[in-house]
């Protein structure tokens, strides 16, 4: 898309939004603050000025709480980003908020975007309309410490569920007193095993998250109980883990005392400083039946819906760069993410690699969750867990009681 719509310069420009000032011109582009991804903007941003120097860039970041409250009010007052970045379960969110603007077809055309980006892209498709792109997607995998597998004399990461618990089991490490030194496996629902728990274990143990179109809950089911029972378990029964141990998973498994943590691409980046011991990055655990599952995001870059005349112009130009195979190639470099071209992606080399391959593999058999509010339907599932971990709820009626809360969310946004 990108060559095609250079080469149009200034005149497809002007069918598009008419006869604009050859004047330099300056947009905003606004993302939350992860300093990978802060980094590899800043050097997109400085390649984009080098070949457009009439454009300039500045980037503005928010801490993630704050982020999506900046934005609303920043639009409020006819200040908001010209380009953003937002989550794709934000979407219906943005849309409904006027937040954001459909993407120009004459430099984004459809038929393009399904032929070149892997499938998940349509999660950002209202009512005929493209509203964003990614630069990159993400899948979950389970990271291993290979240190500690090989203290243990464990050759290498578990296949299966069953495998999963053992393995935990055996590279748990307690003190005196029955407190954790090491744990097994991270448990940590507000991270990212709110998606294990949604897309992958309720669908392993026989069940489906959602109706196909993700307006029904559908996990209030034995499956759902199953899965909930496995999950809540690891720490209950098994003993392989705590929730809030080291406040967070992922920092549990950098300071070496999580031997098996589940978490996204987007963590490469930040793991890659680890100097203590080595890593390495496994497909998620099939059942029984060897039935895998997966899930599949990413944050996609839009137009602010305050962007007009040279300004948009800019956005759109802005955001073409962004969703072409060098930024993607460089996003993947800084943060780790897998491009989201397929064919910048799905190369022999990052095939073939032992960090990549695993997270894209999954793409083959990952879900995509249609969120109409993240945020609440993801405090959802965590209610629900510690329902049974701090009351005592039996998994069965806390799943049920989070698929009458959550189908409340999807009703009343719709």
């Amino acid at each position: 898309m990108r060559n095609r719509n250079l080469m149009a310069g200034v005149t497809a420009a002007a069918c598009i939004f008419g006869a604009q000032s050859a004047g330099a011109v300056e947009i905003e582009y606004w993302q939350y603050i992860y300093d990978t991804r802060v980094t590899a903007m800043d050097q997109l941003i400085e390649k984009f000025e080098a070949e457009h120097p009439d454009i300039t860039v500045k980037q503005v970041t928010f801490p993630y709480a704050d982020y999506q409250t900046r934005i609303v009010a920043a639009n409020m007052a006819r200040k908001g980003p010209d380009v953003l970045q937002l989550f794709y379960g934000w979407t219906d969110k943005f849309v409904a908020g006027g937040l954001i603007q459909p993407l120009p077809q004459d430099v984004f055309p459809h038929e393009e975007i399904e032929a070149e980006f892997f499938p998940i892209v349509e999660a950002m498709k209202r009512d005929g309309e493209y509203y964003g792109l990614p630069t990159a997607v993400r899948s979950l995998a389970l990271f291993w410490n290979k240190k500690l597998f090989e203290e243990a004399g464990i050759d290498g990461p578990p296949e299966t569920l069953d495998e999963l618990v053992e393995t935990a089991k055996a590279l748990t490490q307690t003190d005196n007193g029955g407190n954790f030194t090491t744990v097994g496996m991270t448990v940590d629902m507000a991270g990212q095993d709110h998606q294990w728990w949604r897309e992958v274990l309720i669908r392993q143990f026989g069940g489906q998250p959602y109706s196909d179109d993700y307006s029904e809950v559908a996990y209030d089911s034995e499956a759902g109980a199953a899965a909930l029972e496995f999950y809540t378990a690891l720490q209950k029964e098994e003993k392989v883990g705590t929730a809030g141990f080291m406040d967070e998973g992922q920092a549990a498994f950098r300071a070496g005392r999580a031997a098996m943590t589940i978490d996204g691409t987007f963590r490469l980046g930040s793991f890659s400083s680890i100097e203590d011991f080595e890593w390495g990055v496994a497909e998620l655990p099939a059942n029984a039946e060897g039935l895998r599952s997966n899930y599949a995001s990413y944050f996609a870059n839009a137009i602010g819906s305050g962007a007009e005349g040279e300004e948009l112009e800019a956005a759109a130009t802005f955001l073409d760069y962004l969703s072409s195979p060098e930024a993607m190639k460089l996003w993947l470099e800084v943060v780790g993410e897998l491009p989201a071209r397929r064919d910048v992606a799905l190369t022999d080399e990052n095939l073939a690699d032992p960090i990549y391959g695993p997270f894209l593999k999954a793409l083959d058999y990952a879900h995509t969750t249609r969120f109409v509010d993240e945020a609440a339907q993801r405090q959802v599932t965590i209610d629900m867990t510690n329902r049974v971990l701090l009351q005592d709820q039996s998994p069965a009626e806390s799943v049920a009681e989070a698929a009458a809360a959550e189908q409340k969310i999807i009703d009343d946004a719709r």
